[in-house]
C-alpha cells in the first residue's frame, strides 16, 4: 500500500484548521462583545426606579435646565444648550417606560407616564414664559434646528439609548457614556422650542418640536426596551398568575400601541429625507444650471401636496418649464418623480419694485461717490496748502537763517569800520504814516560812545547807512541812534 504524501495530509488537515480558525475567531468576537456576565441586575433596575421620581430636588433641577436650554436657545449659544441637555432629568421616567414594557412592571409604568407627563407640562410652562416675557426673542439656528426632525434624529435616538442602557446595566456606570448620550439625544432643548412656539403663537414650530421630542423619547424606551430583553431581565413577580397574565396582555398591548407609532415614524421620516435628499440633488443639478436665470429666493418643497415651487427674476416659457419637469422622470430623482412643479416668473409689480429698488441704490452710490470724489479734491487742495506752507516756512527759516549769518558778519566788520560803536542791532519795523497803510521798514539801531559829539555822529551815520544797505542788500535802511 502507497504511503500519503505530504500533500495529501495537507488535505486532509485543511477543514479542520479552518474549523479551528473560525471557532477561535468566533470565541475572540464572543468574548469582546459578551457584555451578559458585566451585567448587575437588580442594581440597574433599582438606578432606573430610582430616577423616576419627580419631587424635591429634582423638578428645581428640571426648572433651571429649562431656563439654562431656553437662553442657550435664544441666545444662540451651542455650549449653553448642551448645559442644559446634561442637567436635565427627563431621561430617567423615560428609561423607567423601556424597562416598564421589558419587565412586565405596570406599577413603573404608570409611575414613568405620570412623571413624564408632569415633567413635560412644566417644562413648557416654563419655556412659555420664558419666551413670552423675555424682551429679546427671536429665530436662531439652534431654535431652527429643533422644528423639523429627520431621519438622523431617529437613529440617534435609538442608538443612543442603547449604548445608555448597556451602560446602565454595567456593574459600574459608565458615567461618560451617559452624560454624552445626554448631549447627543438632546431631550430639552425640543421642548423649550415648543414653548417658544406657543409663546410666539407659532403652531408649525410647537409640532414640529414636540414631534422631535416624541421620536426621541420612543426610541430611546425602545432601545431600553431591547437591551433588557436582550439580556434577559427577569419578569416583574405577582401574587397570582391571573394579575401576571392580565398585566401582561396590557404591557403587550401598549407595547403593540408604541411601536406601531414608533414604525410608521420611522418610515415616514426615512421618506422624508430621501425626498428632501434628491429634491436638493435637483435644485443644484438642475435648476441652479439654467443659463441666464436667476432665482428669486429658495426653492420650496411642500411635501403634502407634492410640489416644488420655483420664481425666478426672468420669465420662464412653457417649453422651459416643462423640460423642468421632464428631468424629474430621471433615475436619479425617481423619490419626486410624481412632484410638480410650479415655476412663476418675476410679475409686473415685484419688477417695478425691484427696478425702483435698483435706482435707488444706483442713485445712492453715484451720490456716494460724488461725495468721495469731492472730498478726495478737498484732501488733495490741503496736501497743496500745507505743502506751500512748509516750503514758505523753510524758506523763510532758511532766510531768518541768512540774515542771521549775515547780520553776525556785518557786526563784526561794523565794529572794524567803526570802532567808537558800542552796540548795533537790526529788525523790520513795522509803520503806517496815514494809519491806515502798513509798511515795513528796516532799521538798524546803533549806540555810539558819549564822548563823540553829535556832528561826527550824523557824518559816520550816513556813512553807515550807505554801507549797510550794500552789505544787507536792502533798498533802504534807516539808522536809529540808542541812548
Amino acid at each position: 500500500m502507497e504511503e500519503p504524501t505530504s500533500n495529501q495530509g495537507a488535505n486532509i488537515n485543511q477543514p479542520e484548521l479552518a474549523k479551528e480558525v473560525k471557532n477561535r475567531v468566533i470565541t475572540f468576537l464572543y468574548d469582546r462583545f459578551d457584555f451578559r456576565d458585566d451585567t448587575d441586575h437588580e442594581e440597574t433596575i433599582k438606578d432606573i426606579k430610582v430616577d423616576i421620581p419627580f419631587k424635591g430636588a429634582t423638578a428645581w433641577v428640571l426648572i433651571f435646565a429649562v431656563f439654562v436650554a431656553s437662553i442657550g436657545l435664544n441666545a444662540d449659544s451651542t455650549a449653553v444648550v448642551i448645559g442644559a441637555m446634561l442637567i436635565s432629568p427627563l431621561m430617567g421616567p423615560i428609561l423607567g417606560l423601556g424597562m416598564s414594557f421589558a419587565l412586565n412592571d405596570i406599577d413603573t409604568f404608570k409611575k414613568s407616564l405620570i412623571n413624564l407627563g408632569v415633567m413635560i407640562g412644566l417644562s413648557l410652562f416654563a419655556s412659555f414664559m420664558f419666551f413670552y416675557f423675555f424682551p429679546l426673542s427671536e429665530d436662531t439656528s439652534e431654535l431652527l434646528g429643533r422644528t423639523k426632525p429627520d431621519i438622523r434624529d431617529v437613529l440617534i435616538a435609538f442608538f443612543g439609548g442603547l449604548a445608555l442602557m448597556v451602560a446602565k446595566t454595567k456593574k459600574r456606570t459608565i458615567a461618560s457614556v451617559v452624560f454624552g448620550v445626554a448631549i447627543a439625544t438632546a431631550l430639552m432643548p425640543p421642548l423649550c422650542t415648543a414653548g417658544y412656539g406657543l409663546a410666539k403663537g407659532n403652531f408649525p414650530y410647537f409640532f414640529g418640536a414636540m414631534y422631535l421630542f416624541t421620536i426621541n423619547t420612543i426610541f430611546i424606551a425602545l432601545a431600553g426596551f431591547v437591551v433588557l430583553k436582550m439580556l434577559r431581565f427577569p419578569m416583574h413577580k405577582y401574587a397570582n398568575s391571573r394579575t401576571r397574565k392580565r398585566y401582561a396582555t396590557i404591557a403587550t398591548v401598549l407595547g403593540i400601541a408604541v411601536m406601531i407609532p414608533a414604525i410608521f415614524t420611522f418610515i415616514r421620516v426615512f421618506e422624508e429625507s430621501q425626498i428632501e435628499r434628491a429634491f436638493n440633488e435637483f435644485v443644484k443639478s438642475e435648476v441652479k444650471q439654467i443659463p441666464n436665470f436667476q432665482l428669486i429666493g429658495d426653492p420650496e418643497l411642500d411635501i403634502p401636496n407634492k410640489e416644488i415651487r420655483l420664481r425666478f427674476f426672468n420669465e420662464v416659457t412653457e417649453g422651459e418649464s416643462n423640460l423642468l419637469s421632464n428631468q424629474l422622470n430621471d433615475d436619479e430623482y425617481t423619490k419626486i418623480k410624481d412632484f410638480s412643479i410650479k415655476i412663476k416668473g418675476s410679475d409686473t409689480k415685484s419688477f417695478e419694485l425691484i427696478t425702483t429698488a435698483y435706482k435707488e441704490k444706483r442713485d445712492e452710490l453715484q451720490q456716494s461717490k460724488n461725495i468721495i470724489a469731492g472730498l478726495q479734491k478737498q484732501i488733495a487742495s490741503l496736501e497743496e496748502t500745507i505743502l506751500g506752507l512748509n516750503d514758505r516756512i523753510e524758506k523763510n527759516a532758511q532766510s531768518e537763517s541768512e540774515k542771521v549769518v549775515a547780520f553776525s558778519r556785518v557786526a563784526k566788520e561794523a565794529k572794524i569800520r567803526y570802532i567808537d560803536i558800542q552796540e548795533i542791532g537790526f529788525a523790520n519795523i513795522l509803520n503806517s504814516k496815514d494809519f491806515i497803510k502798513i509798511d515795513t521798514i528796516p532799521q538798524a539801531f546803533v549806540k555810539w560812545n558819549p564822548a563823540i559829539s553829535d556832528s561826527i555822529i550824523d557824518s559816520k551815520e550816513k556813512a553807515m547807512q550807505l554801507w549797510l544797505q550794500k552789505e544787507l542788500q536792502l533798498d533802504t535802511i534807516f539808522i536809529k541812534r540808542e541812548k
